[in-house]
C-alpha cells in the first residue's frame, strides 16, 4: 500500500477526513494516515482499541513512536494513560492489551535511525514546559537526535508565528483547541505534514496544544 507517500507534497487530515478501517485484530480500527507497505510498512497511524481488546506480541523492526490520546494503553512494562509518549527502539517487543475504558494512539512505525536506541517514556501531563522562542509560546522537549525533534507546543491564547521555513519538514497532530495559518484552520484532531522547506505564518486565537516533529521529512 502507498498511501500519502510522497513527501515532497503537503497532507492535512482533519477530523471530518477520518476513514476508520478494521485491523487484523480484533477490536483494533486504523486511521492511516501515512503508509508504505502493507501489515509490516513505514506507516503513521490513529489506533483506535476497543475496551478490554488486545494485540499479538510483537518486535519493533523498525521502531515504535507513540502518543496515547485517548484512555489507557498498555503492556507488560506498564500502563500509559492519555498524555503518555513512549518510544520502543528497533528491536523492542512487547504485547499491548487494553483495560475496560479503551484507549487511541498516535503511533510512527520503522522510522528510527539504528543508532537511535534510547527507550523511553515521557508523562506530559506531569512534566515541565520551558519558554520558547516567541511570545505565548511554552516548549516541552520529548525527544532529539540528528535529524529528528520531537516537541509538545502549548500556544498561549493570541499566540502568533512569524512566517517561517520548515527544513527538513514537520508533522504536527493537534491535541487541544486550534490554530491557523495562510492555508486554512486546523482544529483538534487534525493531522499535518509539511514537506521540506514548507513556509508559513500561523496564530492561535484561543490557544492550542501541539504535537510537533520536525527535520525527519525527505528534502523535496
Amino acid at each position: 500500500m502507498m498511501l500519502n507517500a510522497d513527501f515532497s507534497r503537503r497532507v492535512v487530515v482533519r477530523p471530518e477526513d477520518r476513514e476508520w478501517r478494521a485491523s487484523p485484530a480484533s477490536g483494533v480500527e486504523r486511521m492511516m494516515l501515512d503508509r508504505i507497505g502493507d501489515e509490516v510498512a513505514r506507516a503513521t497511524t490513529i489506533v483506535r482499541f476497543a475496551p478490554d481488546s488486545a494485540f499479538d506480541a510483537h518486535t519493533h523492526g523498525g521502531g515504535e513512536e507513540y502518543l496515547v490520546l485517548e484512555g489507557v494503553f498498555s503492556d507488560e512494562a506498564g500502563d500509559y494513560p492519555a498524555g503518555t509518549y513512549v518510544r520502543n527502539p528497533i528491536g523492542t517487543a512487547h504485547r499491548p492489551h487494553i483495560g475496560p475504558e479503551g484507549a487511541t494512539i498516535l503511533v510512527k512505525l520503522h522510522q528510527f535511525d539504528p543508532a537511535d536506541t534510547e527507550q523511553k517514556v515521557v508523562d506530559t501531563t506531569t512534566a515541565t514546559f520551558v519558554p520558547g522562542a516567541h511570545a505565548g509560546l511554552a516548549i516541552l522537549p520529548l525527544h532529539a537526535v540528528p535529524g529528528e525533534e520531537v516537541t509538545l507546543q502549548r500556544w498561549a491564547p493570541g499566540t502568533r508565528l512569524p512566517a517561517h521555513a520548515h527544513p527538513g519538514g514537520q508533522e504536527v497532530y493537534v491535541l487541544e483547541g486550534s490554530f491557523a495559518d495562510e492555508h486554512g484552520d486546523y482544529p483538534e484532531g487534525t493531522w499535518i505534514r509539511n514537506p521540506d522547506g514548507f513556509r508559513h505564518a500561523a496564530s492561535s486565537a484561543g490557544g492550542c496544544l501541539l504535537w510537533v516533529k520536525t527535520g525527519h521529512l525527505p528534502e523535496g
